[in-house]
């Protein structure tokens, strides 16, 4: 453990950021690095707990990449960086994401979090790595050995590149297909830049480069190379290609222009954004204009960074669920990751410029309204959730609660269906009731021997740090599949 004390002699610190109405001028990151004194501090807070929740790693408590939490932290503390660097990577593949951009489950486990507040261990997670590129202790490491297998790993985002990363480093030759221009899935093209811009990404890239992984951009499989072509290429295939099926919303003026899929959004703006910084126009500005967003997770408030940047003259976000509490429900008790009312960067921006927090709870969409083809606004209702004893949502109209809303752009952000399945059925891999790649004899096979799938499109839409944990685990069943004992 750090300092046993260190619990009861720090408080709580968290990265400093620039000020809303600064920030939303620029698509830059906005936080502000810790002290080394201030780190230390943090990782003192760490407590010899016995049972370090942290890094359980269940569907529901802790990493699901078993970071080794404690010991990175006393490391930090005792000014062990390199040291800390090396315990950071044996579990984790690109902390430089996770330390951005994940919701830190961990955090909502840990026990300084059960009577006050928890190790900040995100911004510490991320510390580390910086300091690691910054003093160069992160450089390539290319296997010292190649076996004579080739995988071919289909999808950038962060499984697919788990998975690359972990095979090519137990001497498979790697070849990583994207059909988009750029390498990086939705952490390029589905995360604004300002959260994770795209050169941290392509740092991280260019190591994998230089460690012998190949990547390919701009190939569609089943298109620009056939599924029966990619089979008989190569060893193994992993399938790591998201649930990129949008979830679409079923009502009257659905196809009226200025609806569109909150996706399609944030691509066409970090694209023109790396392509020209905006100057080509060629993404769907929110300028001028009253945005509604419907869907109440982290994709709507990404679209609100969005389109706050823009410079849009409203931002109200629709939530169908009623706001949560500030204190934790009893049957949301630690260490489970606690369901509370949180003001993200994104509310804070739009408090910022707006005069108000921009969510709006407990609506329905029941119909668009439009004028001449393009959307003009839209009329909800309030709606009432129910829960079951299985789980199972009812949600019950409140009379008399209709409401027309004016818009001129709206944003659908309701999450995703499961996995295209057109690459699926090329390969005759079999799919699942619910859209997702179905399981073969093992987790992570599928139904066709020497493929396997690994990500969003086989467990659901979920977090970046479970897609790197499925991409780590999918690769050692390749592993094995191709006789190799590196892995495990």
């Amino acid at each position: 453990m750090a300092k046993p004390t260190g619990f009861l002699t720090y408080v709580r610190a968290d990265v400093k950021k620039e000020a809303p109405h600064k920030r939303v001028a620029h698509w830059k990151e906005f936080t502000r690095p810790m002290s080394t004194q201030t780190l230390q501090e943090q990782g003192a807070r760490c407590m010899d707990c016995a049972v370090p929740f942290c890094h359980t790693g269940t569907e529901e408590v802790g990493c699901p990449i078993h970071n080794l939490i404690p010991e990175w932290n006393e490391l930090v503390y005792r000014n062990q960086w390199k040291e800390a660097l090396v315990r950071l990577h044996k579990t984790n593949n690109f902390p430089e994401f996770t330390g951005r951009v994940c919701p830190a489950p961990c955090e909502g486990s840990c026990v300084a979090a059960l009577h006050g507040e928890a190790v900040a261990i995100k911004s510490i997670e991320n510390h580390i790595v910086e300091r690691g590129f910054a003093e160069g202790w992160i450089v390539a490491h290319p296997p010292k050995a190649r076996t004579e297998k080739t995988v071919a790993i289909v999808g950038s985002g962060p499984a697919g590149l788990a998975a690359a990363d972990q095979l090519n480093q137990a001497g498979h030759t790697v070849t990583v297909f994207e059909r988009d221009d750029r390498v990086g899935g939705l952490l390029t093209y589905g995360i604004p830049d300002v959260k994770l811009p795209f050169s941290i990404i392509e740092r991280r890239i260019n190591l994998l480069r230089e460690e012998g992984i190949s990547f390919e951009t701009g190939v569609d499989i089943g298109s620009d190379i056939s599924a029966a072509v990619l089979r008989e290429s190569f060893d193994a295939v992993i399938l790591a290609t998201g649930a990129t099926k949008p979830r679409d919303l079923s009502c009257e003026g659905r196809t009226l222009d200025g609806v569109h899929f909150a996706m399609d959004f944030l691509r066409a703006n970090t694209k023109s954004l790396l392509d020209s910084n905006h100057q080509d126009e060629q993404f769907l500005s929110a300028a001028g204009k009253h945005v509604i967003v419907i869907g109440g997770g982290d994709t709507g408030a990404d679209c609100i960074t969005t389109s706050v940047r823009h410079g849009a003259l409203s931002v109200t976000q629709f939530d169908i669920n009623a706001q949560q509490g500030f204190t934790r429900a009893s049957e949301n008790a630690w260490p489970l990751f606690p369901i509370v009312h949180t003001v993200s960067d994104a509310h804070e921006e739009a408090i910022a410029i707006y005069g108000e927090d921009p969510r709006a709870y407990k609506l329905q969409t029941k119909r668009f309204l439009g004028a001449n083809g393009h959307v003009t606004g839209l009329e909800t209702i309030e709606v009432n959730t129910t829960i079951d004893a299985q789980g199972r949502k009812t949600r019950t109209e409140v009379p008399g609660s209709e409401q027309v809303w004016h818009a001129d752009l709206v944003l659908l952000a309701l999450g995703f269906e499961g996995a295209d399945a057109t690459l699926c059925e090329a390969l005759g891999v079999q799919m699942s009731t619910s859209q997702t790649v179905a399981q073969g004899r093992r987790p992570y096979e599928t139904s066709v021997p020497g493929v396997f799938a690994a990500g969003d499109n086989r467990r659901g839409q979920s977090l970046v740090v479970w897609a790197i944990d499925e991409g780590r685990k999918a690769a050692a069943v390749c592993d094995r599949f191709l006789g190799g004992v590196f892995l495990s």
